[in-house]
């Protein structure tokens, strides 16, 4: 990644720091009980919750942001390295596990909630357990609405979104957040600093990656095979809608594996690589990523190989979470770094 994305990175996450810190803006205060209906369910709080324990990296860093660490006493479901900005307060949380934790486990720190970032790890089928379950034990559940507003999470895998994700999705699991721990000033102030850097990132380019065909890799299970590539409705799809930049993947499942020949057919002046800690897939490794796309006889033709047009962009900002900023920042940078912007 060349010096001026990085310098991106490093903006958004002062950015981001910032906004946690701002000062109050004299919000309303929350009425208890408050019922919120979340994922198709009511749940009622009657007082903010003191524990909290939170699956997934997406969920923990959102209430991290909104100074909520103290109210943390276990997280689970680990990506990557977590923000900078909360890397001090992060190693003084309990770890419960880096994929999914169990259930006797997280019930185990007596919770009176439990906060997840997809529905596979608490729902319906949920891996970790079922929002009956926690219920039975008086432990409130809330799980992300990016994860079940207009999207089906049956097959036990990354589902399948009917709707273009938006950022009003986080920014609704914000603003629901601060109402339940009655932080109202700190959501309202993270919004609009969110909102700030997308609209900045927004005008950098100033409209000018218009069709620019893009692919996000996020990995494969094996090096040479299908690609898990980013749907038409993910994350990664609302910052190519909002770059004006175009999606080379037509598909509503949120990471369908997709051939090199039918990504070739596209051929994307931009690929966008995924990085990350974890070494579940043969090409987690973004090394492994661009060594294959630079020998393959397929890829090695694709505009994007040719012209060394990568953009190296941590995966949790693939997914919907506040970093989808980050992410969008990144390739506004990266299009604009490669002489892409007209």
């Amino acid at each position: 990644m060349n010096r001026y994305v990085s310098r991106a990175v490093l903006f958004s996450i002062a950015a981001l720091s910032a906004a946690a810190l701002a000062p109050p803006a004299n919000a309303a205060s929350s009425a208890y009980p408050l019922t919120i209906t979340n994922c198709g369910q009511p749940v009622t709080f009657e007082k903010a919750p003191e524990k909290t324990v939170s699956i997934g990296q997406g969920m923990t860093e959102i209430l991290y942001s909104l100074g909520l660490a103290g109210k943390i006493v276990g997280t689970a479901v680990w990506v990557g390295p977590v923000l900078p900005a909360y890397e001090e307060v992060n190693k003084s949380i309990k770890r419960l596990a880096d994929n999914d934790p169990s259930f006797e486990s997280v019930a185990g720190q007596e919770p009176d909630l439990v906060a997840a970032e997809f529905e596979w790890h608490v729902g319906t089928q949920g891996s970790v357990g079922r929002r009956e379950q926690f219920a039975e034990l008086g432990i409130k559940t809330y799980v992300s609405p990016a994860d079940c507003v207009a999207k089906v999470n049956t097959d036990g895998g990354d589902g399948v979104r009917k709707e273009l994700f938006t950022m009003d999705l986080i920014y609704q699991e914000i603003s629901e957040l601060a109402q339940i721990f009655d932080i109202q000033d700190r959501g309202d102030a993270l919004i609009a600093t969110l909102k700030k850097r997308e609209a900045d990132a927004v005008a950098s380019l100033g409209g000018s990656s218009k069709d620019l065909p893009v692919a996000f890799w996020f990995s494969s299970k094996e090096v040479q095979g299908d690609a898990f590539i980013a749907g038409k409705n993910s994350a990664p799809a609302y910052i190519l809608m909002t770059l004006g930049a175009k999606n080379v993947v037509s598909t509503e499942v949120e990471w369908p594996l997709v051939g090199w020949e039918t990504i070739a057919q596209a051929n994307p002046s931009v690929i966008v690589i995924a990085t990350m800690d974890r070494r579940r897939y043969a090409a987690d490794d973004p090394k492994v990523k661009i060594d294959f796309l630079e020998k393959d006889p397929v890829t090695s033709q694709l505009d994007a190989v040719k012209n060394k047009h990568f953009v190296e962009m941590d995966a949790q900002s693939m997914n919907p979470t506040i970093r989808t900023i980050d992410g969008l920042e990144i390739l506004a940078a990266g299009i604009k770094s490669f002489g892409l912007a007209k």
